[in-house]
């Protein structure tokens, strides 16, 4: 299930919304991560502990 986040693409050097899923870092992080609609390069969101 994708869900909506908005993420800076360094390839693009710009923002870009992307559907993305959250992951749990190995340092116990989560973050949502998906790829850029424009160039197709991973984009990484980090998000708070707890969501």
């Amino acid at each position: 299930m994708a869900d909506k986040y908005e993420g800076y693409c360094v390839k693009c050097r710009t923002k870009r919304e992307f559907e993305g899923e959250k992951k749990s870092l190995p340092n116990g992080r989560m973050a949502a991560q998906g790829a850029c609609p424009v160039c197709g390069t991973k984009v990484t969101r980090m998000l708070g502990k707890s969501a």
